[in-house]
């Protein structure tokens, strides 16, 4: 792709300019503070936080000091909410505003039983009026720009992602990302794209970001062809693959498909990763979160399948060292 392609231009959210257009998307135990660092070491144009209760920080619940860490190198970074109470939601995004965070956003897209079924998530999607109430309230409780995450709707057969981007915008949001799968998907079958053109064409003022099946600068140019978005959410396929912002961004300037890294590439970033979560939640921890963060990882590597076998045993960060020594000639420079 050449000049033309928005993710080589800077995008601009409110009063926040990224300097591309490649952002990871929010991911429920996966984007926290260690592999937003990663990501945005690799090139992405913004990082999300995973999301956050606005009631777990109303009732101060020991979990949210976690997620609501943000680091100034990661910056500029997006910190989601997530709640139904209109007045709720504001009073949190105010009383967090302070937090170095540089965007806000709402989440109406999470498809589980357990934030579905309290009204929350794609749940609001069935709720328009309720939409431009919490999108109002928060922004305009908080001068940091507000952006809104939905589903293509919230039934299998269900459009109505234009109709609540519209009110999303007409109440205050400074872009809306959408996903092109209904709630009744969850994260099955294919991402309709064709409900992302739709809403760039229902929503004037702001940006419209894409989100589905992005997997390789070809979907890039695939999605940005058929939707003319203005940016583009990398979820599933940032997994275990920090490096595919940088492998997106060097298509898109050159047209060249980047190689996966070499095996001794992937244990260095592996290993720097293990490093990260020990250094921000302790190594017991670290080495339980790493098990699902080395499968993937490891995929598509000869070997990987027995790996993923044995990672499942390790509990300290020397295993996991001992564990792909089995596998990898490792020299000193991997372990730094």
């Amino acid at each position: 792709m050449n000049q033309q392609n928005p993710a080589l231009h800077p995008l601009q959210i409110g009063d926040v300019t990224l300097e591309n257009n490649l952002i990871l998307a929010p991911m429920a135990g996966v984007s926290d503070l260690p592999f937003r660092l990663l990501c945005r070491e690799m090139g992405a144009g913004m990082v999300c936080t995973e999301m956050v209760s606005a009631k777990a920080i109303l009732y101060k619940n020991k979990n949210t000091k976690e997620l609501l860490t943000i680091d100034p190198k990661e910056r500029p970074v997006s910190l989601q909410l997530f709640g139904s109470d209109p007045e709720i939601m504001a009073e949190m995004a105010k009383q967090i505003e302070e937090l170095p965070f540089d965007v806000l956003d709402i989440n109406m897209g999470c498809p589980v039983p357990k934030v579905v079924n309290n009204g929350e998530g794609s749940a609001l999607m069935k709720n328009p009026k309720l939409v431009g109430q919490i999108v109002s309230k928060v922004s305009s409780a908080i001068k940091k720009p507000v952006t809104v995450k939905i589903r293509k709707g919230f039934e299998a057969d269900e459009r109505t992602a234009p109709e609540i981007a519209h009110i999303a915008e007409e109440s205050g949001a400074a872009a809306v990302a959408v996903h092109g799968r209904t709630r009744d998907q969850l994260y099955s079958g294919k991402a309709d794209w064709s409900i992302i053109r739709d809403v760039k064409e229902r929503v004037k003022t702001i940006p419209v970001l894409g989100n589905g099946d992005l997997l390789t600068g070809q979907d890039i140019e695939k999605m940005y062809t058929e939707t003319k978005c203005d940016g583009f959410l990398i979820a599933r396929g940032a997994e275990g693959n920090p490096w595919i912002f940088q492998q997106m961004l060097h298509y898109l300037t050159t047209g060249q498909v980047e190689e996966k890294p070499e095996v001794h590439e992937m244990v260095a970033m592996m290993l720097r990763h293990a490093r990260r979560i020990i250094d921000y939640k302790g190594e017991a921890m670290a080495m339980r979160e790493m098990r699902k963060h080395a499968a993937w990882y490891t995929q598509g590597y000869r070997g990987a399948s027995h790996f993923r076998g044995a990672v499942n045993q390790v509990t300290t960060y020397q295993d996991l060292v001992d564990l792909v020594s089995k596998y990898v000639d490792l020299t000193e420079a991997d372990l730094i």
